[in-house]
């Protein structure tokens, strides 16, 4: 038996203790015991718990892998979350103000990918518990929103007509005001009796659309989501914000970084997340490379009134990233990169006469890199806004904004 003290908790949310010895579901500061395995606790004993320790709302955290930190309070969260940012940034010489963590509600999740898997008898749907291929059911899950929860005897009984008991079925699953939309990957080959099983269980659900694989195998109507109250139809498996109070605050927070200007870039543009709204003020140019997502982009705008006009670009952004001159014509500019970051975007933002730059991240070591680009090329980190809509997990989302005096001015 081995009694550690916790001193910190991790990026992966795992306590840390002198050694360095990693003890799952603790907070530092609690006096912890258990078999060491390796440099690991498994099942620690808590000793002396922490004062920022609370009971974990949901009954199935201590087997599911979804959740990291349901054990710990709010405003603990909050300050981890802030600090792996500062962390991050300090490792680059920077600094910043912080605005006060913004972060979603319980069963506000709107997307969320479950994993279906066959039995002898029946169909597991569920996540994975924590480091391994075991799957949970989670009946009573307090991340995702109800509606989401309602779609498991669906995906089960899709895991029934088109799973196989050597591999596992993925379900990207999102609400629209339509209705549910679901897309698979992982199942069998589509035959035409698979199509018909799909497209009964599809009716019987009351599912928007699903999709297998790539194809649309049933489409009672085109799903829809409001971007502002402008409506857009997403493909299928489409990147979207994870919550509508996440989106909110991370819109709010372009729109206070961007200001009242003329013309705006929205680089790695998604769907129109940003450049839909962004229009009401602002032309908007939006730059993504997956054809798909510019498309639903420009139905949107084409389906909306009263905005300002708004083109779309497909483009590869980390292998032809829009260059400094071909960013003249425009005031400021949105950039939400994927976790990698976009150092070479960054690079030609820095090299551009823009002086106003909203920056989204879901990454904050990528993130604080890329800021450095900009920092040294004059831009002011003015401050940055932490939207914590993944509620309990380790995974940390902002806004920023940046600035800098006119160039030439």
């Amino acid at each position: 038996m081995t009694t550690v003290t916790v001193e910190r908790l991790g990026h992966h949310g795992d306590g840390i203790a002198p050694g360095p010895i990693y003890v799952p579901r603790t907070l530092p500061g609690e006096v912890v015991s258990g078999e060491l395995a390796g440099d690991r606790i498994e099942s620690p004993r808590i000793e002396t718990p922490s004062p920022d320790r609370v009971s974990p709302p949901c009954r199935h955290f201590r087997s599911c892998g979804g959740c990291a930190v349901q054990h710990a309070g709010d405003a603990f969260v909050a300050e981890w979350k802030l600090g792996i940012v500062r962390a991050a940034l300090e490792a680059q010489g920077l600094e910043t103000e912080f605005r006060p963590v913004l972060t979603s509600p319980p069963q506000s999740r709107r997307r969320a990918a479950f994993s279906g898997r066959r039995t002898r008898k029946e169909a597991l749907i569920g996540f994975h518990a924590r480091a391994s291929e075991t799957l949970v059911e989670v009946p009573g899950c307090e991340l995702v929103a109800p509606g989401l929860l309602a779609l498991r005897p669906a995906l089960a009984a899709m895991v029934r007509a088109g799973g196989s008991r050597k591999g596992e079925l993925s379900f990207t699953t999102m609400l629209s005001d339509i209705g549910p939309d679901v897309a698979v990957t992982g199942g069998k080959p589509l035959d035409i009796e698979l199509r018909g099983a799909l497209a009964g269980i599809a009716e019987a659900h009351g599912l928007a659309r699903l999709s297998w694989e790539d194809e649309v195998v049933a489409l009672r109507a085109a799903p829809v989501l409001r971007f502002d109250g402008i409506a857009v139809s997403p493909p299928p498996g489409a990147f979207l914000q994870a919550t509508a109070e996440g989106e909110a605050a991370l819109l709010a927070s372009v729109r206070d970084a961007v200001g009242e200007v003329g013309r705006v870039v929205d680089l790695f543009a998604g769907c129109g997340t940003f450049s839909l709204p962004l229009a009401r003020r602002a032309e908007v140019h939006a730059v993504e490379g997956l054809a798909p997502l510019t498309g639903a982009l420009d139905a949107g705008w084409r389906g909306a009134e009263g905005l300002k006009p708004v083109t779309a670009e497909i483009r590869d952004l980390f292998r032809r990233p829009l260059m400094s001159d071909e960013l003249a014509r425009f005031d400021a500019a949105v950039i939400d990169p994927p976790r990698a970051g976009a150092s070479a975007q960054t690079t030609e933002l820095a090299a551009s006469r823009i002086d106003r730059i909203a920056a989204i991240s879901c990454n904050p070591v990528s993130f604080a890199r890329d800021a450095a680009i900009l920092v040294r090329a004059g831009f002011r980190l003015d401050w940055v806004q932490v939207v914590d809509q993944f509620r309990w997990s380790t995974h940390v989302e902002l806004a920023a904004r940046f600035s800098r005096d006119h160039i030439g001015a």
